[in-house]
């Protein structure tokens, strides 16, 4: 069996005329490796390509780390906020995550729901956790 390829530490998406675009990257002085924490900021930034206007009200992400271990985490909004985005307007944040080995990936879904009413969820696409100047 051939192990799958990382995802690079970026990633687009376009749901529903929402952009999400990821970029991560090691924080080696937030992490612990002796401890097996390894710490990974990443930063998102949505933008609304379409004609209505949307709110951000909930994240789901998937967290796989190098042990093929899965952690799922839901909640409201993205670090305290649920954003209204009208067209054409972009929010960005940053957040991290640790890891109990050195790689991994983050995949997810942000639950959207437009003026209307209507709800609906947009994809953020897997990218990789990936600390440097790792030896296997």
């Amino acid at each position: 069996m051939t192990p799958q390829p990382q995802p690079g530490p970026t990633s687009i998406a376009v749901t529903r005329n929402v952009r999400v675009e990821v970029l991560s990257r090691y924080s080696p002085e937030n992490s612990r490796p002796l401890e097996d924490e390894w710490v990974f900021q990443y930063t998102v930034r949505i933008t609304n390509e379409g004609s209505e206007t949307v709110q951000l009200v909930s994240r789901h992400w998937i967290i796989t780390d190098g042990f093929d271990h899965v952690e799922e985490v839901r909640g409201p909004g993205v670090v305290g906020d649920q954003p209204v985005l009208a067209p054409g307007e972009s929010y960005k944040y940053s957040s991290w995550c640790p890891l109990k080995t050195p790689t991994g990936m983050m995949r997810g879904s942000y639950q959207m729901v437009r003026t209307n009413g209507e709800q609906f969820d947009i994809e953020v696409a897997p990218f990789g956790l990936k600390a440097r100047y790792v030896v296997n």
